[in-house]
């Protein structure tokens, strides 16, 4: 399957939430989907030697790391770090709102700048041989009008060579609003990023934003190439993962339950244990496996509890389980 047949549907880049432990759980609980990294600033790359950032384990493919930055020179050599390390897609980051981005001339600013993003993306290709370089953008930011600002924003890059991206469908508001309040505050724009999808149909085009569960992404799916979902696939992973491979793929092989993922995670948290790390930097992003299932309750305060705990290992991921099924036979 081609890198753009996984971006039928994908989990978002988050910052904090989607490192190489989180990507590791979500691909036990689905092969098809594809993962993002959190975002990684081209200059931390380049200048700042943090090349570790960029570890992943291979059972994560299709993976694909996203980049900050607007500087071309660094962005093409982080893309060659990049790919070097295997990555299967690098994309531009041009729609984080954060202070942080304004200051470094990147993220959601650059969607005032269409022709810059044309160049670093131009740049990033000059490293990436046959790995595609992709955007994710907003649908505008502060005083744009979303419907003018868009579709210019989308020729340009399709001019450069860019052939998929991710419209997060609502405006970032760099001056007033928190990232936080950025994720939910500014409206969403469904309509105009499925019209984009009509009026630019050599793009392969995905919406971001506001999506909770596979109907909507089904509902999404009529009119997009594909969905890419983050929060709700963070915190309520089960519902939105276990059944994407048959739902969203055509997969004819039979999901896992939440107990088969947990089994299948344990050889990589032995491994993890082994080579010195600690439970909760896994069991973190195992929290809402079974959100809105019998015993969710204690399964995540048990893993809350106990995974910190120095010298805690698997022992907690089964006391969690433990949990989780006496519920389910006090029910009985």
């Amino acid at each position: 399957m081609k890198i753009n047949q996984h971006a039928r549907l994908s989990v978002a880049p988050m910052m904090d939430w989607t490192d190489r432990h989180c990507r590791a759980f979500h691909r036990v609980l689905s092969q098809e989907v594809l993962l993002y990294t959190e975002m990684v600033t081209a200059s931390a790359l380049v200048r700042g030697g943090a090349r570790h950032l960029l570890a992943f384990n291979a059972s994560e493919h299709p993976v694909a790391v996203q980049l900050g930055g607007s500087d071309q020179a660094e962005l093409a050599a982080a893309t060659a770090m990049a790919v070097d390390e295997g990555y299967d897609e690098v994309n531009l980051n041009v729609g984080c709102p954060s202070d942080r981005v304004q200051s470094g001339c990147f993220g959601a600013v650059l969607m005032r700048q269409p022709d810059l993003v044309a160049d670093c993306v131009t740049a990033m290709q000059s490293r990436a041989g046959v790995v595609p370089v992709t955007v994710k953008c907003r649908i505008g930011v502060d005083e744009q009008h979303p419907q003018d600002v868009l579709p210019h924003f989308l020729q340009t890059t399709a001019a450069a060579g860019v052939t998929r991206v991710t419209i997060h469908a609502r405006k970032a508001w760099l001056d007033g609003l928190s990232p936080k309040e950025n994720r939910d505050v500014p409206p969403l724009d469904y309509p105009l990023v499925h019209d984009m999808a009509r009026r630019f149909p050599d793009l392969h085009l995905s919406i971001n934003g506001g999506i909770t569960s596979l109907d909507q992404v089904d509902t999404h799916l009529q009119y997009m190439d594909g969905v890419m979902v983050g929060r709700a696939a963070y915190h309520t992973p089960a519902d939105v993962l276990l059944t994407a491979d048959q739902r969203v793929f055509g997969v004819d092989r039979p999901p896992l339950s939440p107990f088969e993922a947990v089994e299948q995670m344990r050889p990589y948290i032995a491994d993890h244990l082994q080579a010195g790390g600690r439970l909760n930097q896994i069991t973190r992003h195992m929290l809402g496996l079974f959100a809105g299932r019998p015993g969710a309750r204690g399964w995540r305060r048990t893993l809350s509890e106990g995974a910190h705990r120095p010298g805690a290992g698997l022992e907690v991921v089964e006391a969690g389980l433990d949990q989780v099924i006496a519920v389910i036979h006090a029910a009985e």
